[in-house]
């Protein structure tokens, strides 16, 4: 079955998520959509510094919003800050270093900046692909702990920030590749099965669709989404992928072609008529004229990602030792 959902999903993506594929899609945009200014309102993105993250922040940051840069390497992170205020003429970008595969690090960070900030729009950019087993010093494996447990530590520590500001928004940068792999609670950490940086990958982003479906629930005055950006050339994916990366070569979208629904979702009117707690893929193309409806948590690809009225609060419990999560001041 897995064999099926991987070549299935590998002969869609070469028809919808490749550069080909957008710029069919793009054919039908509508424009307007994403001709709006936003001065005044806070962005925060994670792994704003490359990649699909920098491509978003700069679009943000011409059209006047503020924005705060989460990153990990301080040197990058500051270079990346420079050649944004420079190509954007915006010089309210804020830069902000935190290890999300650490727990302690994301509660003490949003301490820190609800006391000091506003956010309107909270976008989860970063992640990592590990492709060998590694534990962070809280005992949690690496891919996990920052794509799964970081973005629900940061999101969960976030909400009473966004909900004391107008119109709030949470986009999370999930992956159709996720559309491969059934939700599996039982083995949070990937202890049971020969490990694999990929398929782990791909399940910590079914979790974080699980994620957005619970947050859009429990969480009404806030806008959720999660969208897959299509098969983009960004150094993660050089990186991470490169046997993937080198066979698809030219065929991958640019980073700001990637990074495209994240900025519909994030800053378009039209976004927020849409039901909130949805992924977004190639089967619905956010702002076009005459698209298809939108899935539904329901429709087949995610129907697996149902778990009942299990909470995920319990689910992650499942994953990592409980005490490690508490704050320390």
């Amino acid at each position: 079955m897995l064999l099926y959902r991987s070549a299935a999903w590998f002969a869609k993506g070469l028809r919808e998520y490749t550069k080909s594929g957008y710029e069919s899609a793009s054919k039908d945009f509508v424009p307007g959509d994403l001709e709006v200014q936003v001065p005044g309102r806070s962005f925060l993105v994670t792994g704003g510094n490359s990649g699909i993250g920098r491509a978003t922040v700069i679009e943000i940051a011409k059209r006047g919003g503020t924005v705060h840069l989460v990153c990990r390497d301080q040197n990058r992170a500051e270079g990346a800050r420079g050649e944004i205020i420079r190509e954007s003429g915006n010089r309210n970008i804020f830069l902000h270093i935190v290890d999300l595969s650490d727990p302690k690090a994301i509660w003490k960070f949003v301490e820190n900046f609800k006391q000091e900030h506003t956010l309107h729009v909270l976008i989860n950019n970063a992640g990592c692909m590990v492709n060998k087993r590694e534990l962070t010093e809280d005992g949690l494996e690496k891919n996990f702990a920052t794509n799964t447990l970081g973005v629900y530590v940061l999101t969960t520590a976030l909400i009473p920030v966004l909900e004391k500001e107008h119109n709030p928004r949470v986009i999370t940068v999930s992956s159709g590749g996720m559309l491969v792999q059934k939700l599996n609670t039982n083995d949070l950490q990937s202890e049971r099965t020969a490990f694999s940086g990929t398929m782990v990958y791909a399940q910590n982003k079914r979790q974080q669709v699980v994620l957005t479906e619970h947050w859009a629930r429990a969480h009404p005055a806030i806008h959720f989404s999660c969208m897959h950006p299509g098969w983009a050339d960004t150094p993660g994916v050089r990186l991470s992928m490169p046997g993937f990366h080198a066979s698809m070569g030219d065929r991958l979208r640019s980073a700001a072609q990637g990074a495209d629904t994240v900025l519909w979702l994030a800053l378009a009117p039209a976004a927020t008529a849409q039901p909130s707690g949805l992924f977004f893929q190639g089967d619905f193309l956010p702002g076009c004229e005459g698209a298809q409806d939108p899935p539904s948590p329901d429709h087949p690809p995610l129907h697996e990602t149902r778990i009942g009225n299990q909470c995920p609060h319990t689910c992650l419990l499942l994953g990592h030792r409980p005490h490690r999560l508490k704050r320390r001041n």
